[in-house]
């Protein structure tokens, strides 16, 4: 059977709610819902829900809806959250560091059991990675907690067919314990989607050795059938540098021209898509200082002023960083 094409109309799309999670979840088309915040609310007993701790901006952020327009099944899977709607899955994952050994152990144990499951689920193809934990820049040279969760991700993902999923990785900001837990979900689908690299950074995949024993293991964005297009974690990096250190309205630029070019690289790619690529993006941006919230939120509503975004207080893989953003383009 040939592969449907990229342009084919979008099976899932993804919102922003301000409504109960409840009530979200008792929606035949919903394939996963995430909420915010650092404090949880009472979970829904429900494998779709997920709380992200981290605090929003501003106010009470409303959740993310993913909705399909397939009917959504949900399934048991030990130590997972997992649904499906035939084409495209949801699947979830939290793994205790001080359990599993160490954020390293714990990222390879995490992405082992998530691939090992998608392999056997019929949805082999991770397209789009979150990964949240807790201090992410804690630690010295290669004893960073980040460089040390990207040990363990290419430990687990183990050898990687093609190509890797696009992804974020974001850290909570609160000092890591034995009690930290590291969260993965995924977006995956039968298919295998297209990713995209940035001509204007090095591929994280390739990153030179200052950065860690073991460069990151994701592509810049993914284009897929059914879905909009996704942006991996994105900010102020030029070849594989840091821009504009310490001016976060540069900084805040910076990564608007990323995005932009990724939204040109899948022009490119899909010249059939071209025109809507990105009519309208849904984005979250995750800000190291919440005082500069308000001036980054300023020059992104002139830029992009009908975006959905939602803003959180979270540090950024490199100390330099002020923001990152990523999101889905349409």
């Amino acid at each position: 059977m040939n592969a449907a094409p990229l342009h084919a109309a979008p099976a899932l799309r993804i919102d922003y709610v301000a409504a109960a999670p409840e009530a979200l979840l008792a929606q035949a088309d919903v394939l996963a819902v995430f909420g915010f915040g650092a404090t949880p609310a009472a979970a829904p007993a429900d494998p779709r829900w997920l709380h992200v701790a981290l605090p929003a901006i501003g106010g009470p952020a409303p959740c993310e809806v993913w909705r399909s327009s397939g009917r959504v099944r949900v399934e048991t899977a030990a130590g997972l959250r997992f649904a499906h709607d035939g084409r495209h899955a949801f699947a979830a994952i939290e793994v205790v560091e001080g359990a599993a050994g160490g954020i390293e152990a714990a990222s390879e144990a995490a992405y082992a059991r998530l691939m090992a499951f998608l392999g056997t689920s019929g949805f082999a193809h991770p397209l789009r990675i979150w990964n949240y934990l807790d201090a992410i820049t804690e630690g010295e040279g290669d004893a960073e907690r980040y460089r040390q969760f990207c040990v363990g991700r290419a430990r687990g993902l183990g050898e990687v067919p093609g190509q890797f999923a696009a992804a974020t990785a974001i850290g909570r900001q609160r000092a890591a314990t034995a009690d930290s837990v590291l969260q993965v979900y995924v977006l995956a689908a039968r298919e295998p989607g297209l990713a995209l690299e940035n001509p204007r950074q090095v591929s994280a995949y390739r990153y030179p050795r200052q950065y860690g024993p073991q460069p990151p293991s994701f592509a810049r964005a993914m284009l897929a059938p059914g879905v909009p297009l996704m942006f991996s974690g994105t900010a102020s990096v030029v070849g594989h540098a840091t821009a504009h250190v310490g001016d976060v309205l540069a900084q805040t630029r910076e990564t608007l021209v990323n995005l932009q070019s990724l939204v040109d690289a899948g022009r490119t790619a899909d010249a059939a898509r071209a025109e809507r690529l990105q009519a309208r993006a849904i984005l979250k941006v995750y800000v190291r200082e919440p005082a500069q919230a308000a001036a980054i939120e300023a020059l992104l509503r002139e830029r992009l002023p009908d975006a959905p975004l939602l803003l959180f207080a979270a540090d950024i893989c490199r100390s330099d960083l002020l923001l990152e953003i990523d999101g889905f383009g349409s």
